[in-house]
């Protein structure tokens, strides 16, 4: 039996919509062994299906029929720390545990390259499954079915206050709450602070992060489907966040902090939360993870 960790993965980062994400310190833990039968089970009470149609045992099976053979079964055994529907890459990680134990279990015939380009075919975007192949904070696009990508380390100077809502918000309806067409000035916004995005993130240039985080491409749009939306992007500020976005589709809300005031600044969010009535958020204190899925123990 092997086991795999996937870290939690943060998409768009504010203007960086479908092409930046960055891999967090949560992680899933899945445990895989090959069988003649599928035997799905779950460590932590999640509701997850236990037939062929669980993502993991999917994209196992995608992986063996790409390469001309037959997954009789498996047996999985999942332990999900990543919230679902959350805007925290659950789904992925689902996708990169199911494709790295299958490649392993055939014996690596998929290079690293070779998984990020099938994870994102899976997925239909890299901004979550790149991250949390590579780790650290990756930018990518996609070339017909190609991805072309490359991640850098994030500056030690910052940590990640994610707030996570009590509620679910599906990625189809947060994308069918986007406009059909954006005008050139809309582009050109967010394309300027997507780049100072990446180059603050990686130098540690925290004056920047409020302006790069800026975005009028799907955060605007979104932010009705969010209830309190308003009032913990407000209350992240004034407790000194650097700059603060709805990570990925959301609900989840992330305030980049600085390292130096993070666990003041996670003790405070829990606390004025609960002063402005807004109940079953809760705070969770994270760093980049620099090295994205790893097969641990085999």
């Amino acid at each position: 039996m092997i086991r795999i960790d996937v870290p939690a993965t943060s998409a768009n980062l504010g203007s960086g919509f479908d092409s930046l994400g960055i891999a967090l310190t949560m992680k899933n833990r899945v445990w895989m062994e090959e069988s003649d039968s599928l035997e799905i089970s779950c460590t932590d009470g999640s509701d997850i299906p236990t037939d062929d149609s669980n993502l993991i045992f999917w994209a196992a099976s995608h992986l063996y029929q790409i390469c001309g053979k037959k997954l009789p079964g498996l047996k999985i055994i999942e332990e999900n720390n990543i919230p679902m529907a959350r805007g925290l890459g659950s789904s992925s990680a689902c996708i990169v545990a199911g494709i790295l134990g299958a490649n392993r279990f055939m014996g690596d015939p998929l290079s690293h390259q070779d998984l990020i380009h099938l994870a994102a075919k899976i997925e239909g975007h890299p901004d979550n499954t790149s991250p949390a192949l590579s780790g650290g904070l990756v930018a990518s696009a996609m070339e017909g079915e190609r991805v072309y990508s490359v991640s850098v380390p994030v500056s030690e100077k910052i940590r990640f206050a994610v707030m996570i809502p009590p509620f679910e918000l599906k990625t189809k309806e947060a994308r069918e709450a986007l406009p059909s067409a954006y005008s050139r000035e809309d582009a050109v916004y967010n394309l300027s602070r997507s780049g100072l995005m990446t180059a603050s993130l990686f130098s540690g240039e925290l004056h920047n992060l409020r302006v790069a985080v800026q975005d009028k491409i799907h955060q605007p749009y979104r932010s009705g489907l969010i209830p309190n939306y308003d009032n913990v992007f407000r209350m992240s500020y004034e407790l000194g966040s650097l700059g603060t976005y709805v990570s990925g589709a959301g609900p989840t809300i992330i305030a980049m902090v600085n390292t130096d005031s993070a666990e003041e600044y996670a003790k405070n969010c829990v606390s004025h939360l609960a002063e402005k009535g807004i109940t079953g958020w809760r705070v969770e204190l994270l760093s980049a993870d620099p090295n994205g899925a790893r097969i641990v123990i085999e």
